[in-house]
Protein backbone atom coordinates (compact mmCIF):
# COMPACT_ATOMS: atom_id res chain seq x y z
CA UNK A 1 0.00 0.00 0.00
CA UNK A 2 1.24 3.49 -0.71
CA UNK A 3 0.83 6.40 1.68
CA UNK A 4 -1.80 7.78 -0.72
CA UNK A 5 -4.25 5.08 0.33
CA UNK A 6 -3.93 6.01 4.01
CA UNK A 7 -3.96 9.75 3.27
CA UNK A 8 -7.23 9.40 1.34
CA UNK A 9 -8.85 8.07 4.55
CA UNK A 10 -7.71 10.98 6.75
CA UNK A 11 -8.82 14.59 7.16
CA UNK A 12 -6.93 17.90 7.10
CA UNK A 13 -3.96 16.30 5.34
CA UNK A 14 -1.07 18.68 4.77
CA UNK A 15 2.18 17.73 3.08
CA UNK A 16 5.13 18.99 5.12
CA UNK A 17 7.78 17.88 2.62
CA UNK A 18 8.11 15.17 -0.03
CA UNK A 19 7.03 11.88 1.52
CA UNK A 20 5.84 13.44 4.81
CA UNK A 21 2.44 14.68 5.94
CA UNK A 22 0.47 15.79 8.98
CA UNK A 23 -3.24 14.94 9.36
CA UNK A 24 -5.96 14.74 11.99
CA UNK A 25 -5.85 11.48 13.91
CA UNK A 26 -8.98 9.38 13.28
CA UNK A 27 -8.89 7.86 16.79
CA UNK A 28 -9.49 10.92 18.95
CA UNK A 29 -11.38 14.22 18.55
CA UNK A 30 -8.54 15.97 16.73
CA UNK A 31 -9.24 19.60 15.85
CA UNK A 32 -5.71 20.19 14.55
CA UNK A 33 -3.36 17.69 12.91
CA UNK A 34 -1.45 15.56 15.42
CA UNK A 35 -0.79 12.54 13.21
CA UNK A 36 2.54 12.37 11.38
CA UNK A 37 2.73 10.16 8.29
CA UNK A 38 5.90 9.33 6.39
CA UNK A 39 6.57 7.06 3.44
CA UNK A 40 10.09 5.61 3.41
CA UNK A 41 12.25 4.87 0.39
CA UNK A 42 11.41 1.17 0.73
CA UNK A 43 7.65 2.02 0.65
CA UNK A 44 6.89 1.48 4.33
CA UNK A 45 4.33 3.90 5.78
CA UNK A 46 5.28 5.19 9.24
CA UNK A 47 2.64 6.84 11.44
CA UNK A 48 2.82 8.51 14.83
CA UNK A 49 0.12 10.32 16.80
CA UNK A 50 1.56 13.02 19.06
CA UNK A 51 -1.51 12.67 21.29
CA UNK A 52 -0.50 9.09 22.09
CA UNK A 53 -2.86 6.96 19.98
CA UNK A 54 -1.32 3.62 19.02
CA UNK A 55 -0.60 2.50 15.48
CA UNK A 56 -3.09 -0.35 15.95
CA UNK A 57 -5.84 2.09 16.98
CA UNK A 58 -5.10 4.39 14.04
CA UNK A 59 -5.12 1.74 11.30
CA UNK A 60 -8.22 0.08 12.79
CA UNK A 61 -10.05 3.43 12.83
CA UNK A 62 -9.64 3.74 9.05
CA UNK A 63 -10.34 0.07 8.29
CA UNK A 64 -6.78 -1.05 7.60
CA UNK A 65 -4.38 -3.59 9.13
CA UNK A 66 -0.81 -3.07 10.29
CA UNK A 67 0.35 -5.18 7.34
CA UNK A 68 -1.13 -2.53 5.01
CA UNK A 69 1.64 -0.15 6.12
CA UNK A 70 4.32 -2.39 4.59
CA UNK A 71 5.06 -3.41 1.00
CA UNK A 72 4.71 -7.10 0.15
CA UNK A 73 7.81 -8.94 1.36
CA UNK A 74 9.98 -11.13 -0.77
CA UNK A 75 11.97 -13.99 0.70
CA UNK A 76 15.31 -12.25 0.27
CA UNK A 77 14.21 -8.81 1.40
CA UNK A 78 15.94 -7.29 4.40
CA UNK A 79 14.85 -3.94 5.82
CA UNK A 80 17.29 -1.97 7.94
CA UNK A 81 15.60 -0.28 10.90
CA UNK A 82 15.55 3.48 11.28
CA UNK A 83 16.66 5.26 14.43
CA UNK A 84 14.44 8.33 14.10
CA UNK A 85 11.42 7.56 11.93
CA UNK A 86 10.02 11.08 12.23
CA UNK A 87 11.90 14.05 10.87
CA UNK A 88 12.87 16.68 13.40
CA UNK A 89 10.95 19.29 11.37
CA UNK A 90 7.64 17.41 11.90
CA UNK A 91 8.32 17.10 15.63
CA UNK A 92 9.23 20.79 15.90
CA UNK A 93 6.08 21.83 14.02
CA UNK A 94 3.93 19.85 16.44
CA UNK A 95 5.74 21.33 19.45
CA UNK A 96 5.51 24.85 18.01
CA UNK A 97 1.75 24.58 17.52
CA UNK A 98 1.09 23.20 20.99
CA UNK A 99 3.49 25.73 22.55
CA UNK A 100 1.49 28.53 20.94
CA UNK A 101 -1.62 27.23 22.70
CA UNK A 102 0.27 27.19 26.01
CA UNK A 103 1.40 30.79 25.37
CA UNK A 104 -2.18 31.89 24.67
CA UNK A 105 -3.35 30.20 27.87
CA UNK A 106 -0.62 31.90 29.88
CA UNK A 107 -1.53 35.30 28.41
CA UNK A 108 -5.19 34.75 29.30
CA UNK A 109 -4.26 33.84 32.87
CA UNK A 110 -2.04 36.93 33.21
CA UNK A 111 -4.92 39.07 31.89
CA UNK A 112 -7.12 37.67 34.68
CA UNK A 113 -9.30 35.52 32.44
CA UNK A 114 -10.23 32.26 34.19
CA UNK A 115 -10.13 28.93 32.36
CA UNK A 116 -13.30 27.01 31.69
CA UNK A 117 -13.25 23.20 31.59
CA UNK A 118 -12.74 23.12 27.79
CA UNK A 119 -9.72 25.45 28.07
CA UNK A 120 -8.25 23.39 30.89
CA UNK A 121 -8.72 20.13 28.98
CA UNK A 122 -7.09 21.57 25.83
CA UNK A 123 -4.13 22.89 27.85
CA UNK A 124 -3.56 19.45 29.40
CA UNK A 125 -3.73 17.92 25.90
CA UNK A 126 -1.17 20.45 24.62
CA UNK A 127 1.27 19.54 27.39
CA UNK A 128 0.77 15.82 26.72
CA UNK A 129 1.39 16.31 22.99
CA UNK A 130 4.58 18.29 23.68
CA UNK A 131 5.87 15.49 25.93
CA UNK A 132 5.01 12.85 23.33
CA UNK A 133 6.72 14.86 20.59
CA UNK A 134 9.85 15.17 22.72
CA UNK A 135 9.86 11.41 23.30
CA UNK A 136 9.45 10.79 19.56
CA UNK A 137 12.53 12.96 19.09
CA UNK A 138 14.49 10.86 21.57
CA UNK A 139 14.31 13.37 24.42
CA UNK A 140 13.16 11.81 27.67
CA UNK A 141 12.46 13.81 30.78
Amino acid sequence: MSADTLLSLLSKVKQTKPGSWLACCPVHDDKSPSLSIRETMDERVLIHCFAGCTVHEIVSAVGLDISDLFPPRTERQFIKGERRPFPAADILRAIAFESTLVLIAAADLLAGNPFNETDRTRLVLAVARIRTALQAGGIHE
